[in-house]
């Protein structure tokens, strides 16, 4: 199939331009000042951590363990791997005043974006990201598994494959001048009927998909489709999310408008992507289905202020302005009535590396920071299945820890610099003073 042999080129061309990744080291002290516990809610000081064979082995107390061979994090705060919940970056290209970019890239060019794209997440502190969608289908996949194999660096990376979306819709390479021939690689995942959405799925699935995205509604960033307008039918959403929990598999699904977001949960949807137009009805049927809400909150100013500057089509502007503050009342009050929130910040709307941005807006509408940190580690683990497995400090959970100079906890605005990042046991990211923060 073209599909596949576009996503192949790309992967042996990564392949061949990849250095062999360093050995693993059998085991790494650090000497912790300050260890944020999000699972519990505190933080720790002066603590011995130990990782071997890319997991935390132990965490104890520094005094009467001291080791000389320890890497000295004594002054800085020490919190795990963050993880993003929301990114697109297979797709490497971020947003520009062009609907029809993703036609321009090659796969091969395609997938090299992406791979500088991941790299450049894992040094801002993110070990852990879910690609929520790709226009070329399956190019997600290559990256994901040459970053596994150590042959890209970047973070680990859970995929969708493509999107399940209707022709046209919030999914689809729309506002491409006429007579453009847009190949099946962008339409792996479009459908009409439910039977059609279950082959879409049983099709993502067969290349590699970890998870399944349906498109409920329409979208910001796209031509001719609107955020409130259900685009997929209730049957449609049952049908796949059906067909991807029958091959072991679960469903997201983006969702802007408000019943949108409702036939999506009710279709048994995992995690509920933007959920800018949601009503009381959908925050109180997020919180009796425990379904997670993926709000990104941050991403609205940046498409404003240099989408307006760099002359972005005027029906996305208008859209932003239609979702961006209602968006933002809606996470202020699921905050406040305890609907389950994690960190996803559209990465690729907005400049790779900039996503700690987003912390800051979720403390300003309604969490304390501690609660802004654990929504992108414990509680964004948990929405993956992976509780105490990532996101945690606990013996066992995957060794990656970030550290910054500052306290976060006092000032959520500290994750924006990261000082180190270590990845499975490994120191994968030593910044200078001046190279630690993102730029003003």
């Amino acid at each position: 199939m073209g599909r596949r042999q576009g996503v192949g080129i790309g992967f042996l061309g990564l392949a061949a331009l990849a250095a062999a990744p360093p050995p693993q080291p059998p085991e790494l002290a650090i000497h912790v000042g300050h260890l944020i516990d999000p699972e519990r809610g505190l933080v720790d000081h002066d603590r011995l951590v130990v990782l071997r064979d890319g997991k935390i082995a132990s965490v104890g107390a520094w005094g009467g363990h001291e080791r000389s061979d320890a890497l000295d994090w004594s002054a800085r705060w020490v919190l795990p791997g963050l993880i993003d919940m929301h990114t697109h970056v297979a797709d490497g290209f971020g947003s520009t005043n062009d609907p029809a970019e993703p036609l321009k890239h090659s796969a091969e060019a395609t997938i090299l974006k992406g791979a500088e794209a991941a790299r450049i997440m894992l040094h801002s502190g993110f070990t852990t990201v879910r690609d929520v969608g790709v226009y070329r289908g399956l190019s997600d996949v290559a990256l994901r598994d040459a970053i596994a194999a150590g042959q890209v660096e970047g973070p680990r990376m859970i995929v969708a494959g493509g999107y399940i979306t209707i022709s046209g819709g919030g999914g689809a390479v729309t506002g491409a001048p006429k007579g453009t021939v847009i190949g099946p690689e962008f339409r792996i995942g479009e459908a009409h009927t439910p039977a059609e959405a279950r082959r879409r799925v049983r099709l993502l699935i067969d290349g590699g998909a970890d998870f399944i995205k349906l498109i409920a509604s329409g979208a910001v960033l796209a031509i001719g489709s609107e955020p409130g307008a259900l685009e997929l039918t209730p049957a449609m959403q049952q049908a796949a999310c059906n067909e991807a929990k029958a091959r072991g598999r679960y469903c997201i699904a983006h969702a802007h408008g408000a019943e949108a977001i409702k036939v999506a949960i009710r279709a048994g949807a995992r995690t509920i992507e933007h959920a800018s137009l949601i009503d009381d009805e959908g925050l109180m049927l997020a919180k009796q289905r425990g379904v997670w809400l993926d709000m990104d909150i941050f991403n609205g100013d940046w498409i404003e202020q240099v989408g307006t500057r760099e002359g972005w089509p005027a029906e996305y502007l208008r859209k932003n302005r239609d979702t961006t503050d209602v968006q933002r009342q809606g996470f202020a009050k699921a905050v406040k009535l305890g609907v389950k929130l994690t960190f996803g910040t559209d990465a690729a709307v907005y400049p790779f590396g900039l996503g700690a941005r987003q912390f800051a807006y979720m403390t300003r509408f309604g969490m304390v920071p501690m609660q802004a940190i654990a929504a992108a580690t414990s509680e964004a683990a948990k929405a993956l299945g992976q509780e105490g497995k990532l996101g945690s400090v606990r013996p066992g959970a995957a060794g990656d820890l970030v550290a910054v100079d500052a306290d976060p906890v006092a000032d959520i605005a500290a994750l924006r610099c990261i000082s180190d990042v270590v990845q499975a046991g490994r120191l994968v990211h030593r910044a200078d003073a001046a190279q630690r923060c993102d730029r003003p």
